[in-house]
């Protein structure tokens, strides 16, 4: 009885931790994929300039970021995704 009960408990927590994860991953992906989004996921409340591939927006802290747009997706500048090639990993 109790070792059922422990499987039960763990495996409640296994799905608990994916669920998590899977509705992290779809959040990111979201946000990522337009200005917009990333715009409202950064916290932006004033847009202070925008360009194709760029734009720049101040938070509701008061601070100033610069989004750009890397591989048809949007992130902080200075954010970018890691780029690995052959185990070596470099941040672009």
């Amino acid at each position: 009885m109790v070792r059922k009960l422990a499987v039960l408990i763990v495996a409640v927590l296994v799905i608990l931790v994916a669920a998590v994860a899977v509705s992290q991953w779809l959040t990111l992906r979201r946000a990522h994929s337009s200005f917009e989004n990333y715009y409202a996921f950064r916290g932006c409340v004033q847009l202070l300039s925008k360009t194709a591939d760029s734009g720049t927006c101040k938070t509701n802290s008061g601070e100033t970021i610069k989004i750009v747009k890397f591989n048809n997706k949007w992130y902080l500048n200075g954010d970018l995704p890691w780029a690995c090639v052959g185990g070596l990993c470099l941040g672009i």
